[in-house]
């Protein structure tokens, strides 16, 4: 299982790096914009859909980031498009959150696939942004939500259950703890910090997340971080309550060692429209 996680990583790592850093920002756009597609079609699998229409979904769902992309969507700003996805995304995680497993399957199949696949298609086209203003900006968005996995993690591990007795979210993600909540806050603070440092040294042309935030004030830039990591988890969990709601521990088996696409980018889902809102009042 190991084996295959580390293999499945590093070739998902010399597909996207490349990308990423590519003199143009059309390439790494191209790559997502299928991981997303594929990301569509686990989600309409997990809704119930048949096979058929879980391919048509994917395909709807590459159409409509394609239209948006032919539409010159990727170099505009649309900051009031961002805070409207954003505002929406933390009323209805936190009203999901509320209501449970049980409350999920109570939706309308429909109504589900369409929340599901306009969550997939505003996060392709705030990750395509954030590349088109440059591999620092967008790399510091995804290295926050990264950091803030692997140190929630670790402090999970190392001290969940110590000092908070209560569970995060046991009937959603029994394994989730407060003190891994609080361990994932602290670590994207030293991250955050530290690339703010490399900003100022390397003068990149483009500043990074960590630094736009920073310029506006230590206490906006606290506050920022902490909404983000908090919104990183819910993310995770509304991901696991729909799983658990379906009856699966993966989204599907497309990438060996970690599960399905959405398993992967789950925390990116709000994180990077919420993103793209930040900097759309830095700007």
């Amino acid at each position: 299982m190991l084996k295959q996680r580390i293999i499945t990583a590093l070739v998902l790592l010399a597909l996207l790096l490349p990308a990423l850093f590519a003199s143009q920002p059309e390439p790494f756009a191209l790559l997502t914009l299928v991981l997303i597609a594929a990301g569509a079609w686990e989600w309409a699998r997990m809704n119930g859909l048949g096979r058929m229409a879980s391919v048509a979904s994917g395909i709807l769902t590459l159409g409509v980031c394609a239209v948006m992309w032919w539409g010159g969507w990727l170099q505009q700003g649309w900051a009031v498009l961002w805070l409207l996805v954003g505002t929406v995304w933390v009323l209805l995680s936190a009203w999901m959150l509320l209501r449970g497993v049980a409350g999920w399957s109570q939706w309308p199949v429909a109504l589900r696939w369409t929340m599901g696949s306009m969550a997939l298609c505003l996060a392709w086209l705030a990750m395509a942004q954030a590349r088109w203003l440059g591999p620092n900006f967008l790399l510091s968005v995804l290295v926050l939500v990264w950091a803030a996995d692997v140190f929630a993690y670790f402090a999970g591990r190392a001290l969940g259950g110590r000092f908070i007795t209560a569970k995060l979210a046991p009937a959603i993600s029994p394994g989730k703890t407060w003190e891994g909540v609080m361990g994932g806050m602290l670590g994207v603070l030293i991250v955050s910090m530290c690339w703010v440092q490399a900003d100022l040294y390397f003068q990149f042309t483009v500043p990074s997340f960590h630094s736009r935030l920073w310029h506006q004030g230590w206490w906006f830039w606290l506050a920022a971080l902490v909404f983000m990591t908090a919104m990183s988890v819910v993310g995770d969990l509304v991901e696991s309550l729909i799983k658990r709601s379906a009856g699966v521990k993966d989204s599907s088996g497309l990438l060996p060692g970690h599960g399905g696409v959405l398993d992967r980018v789950d925390a990116l889902l709000p994180t990077l429209p919420l993103a793209m809102m930040l900097v759309s009042w830095t700007a």
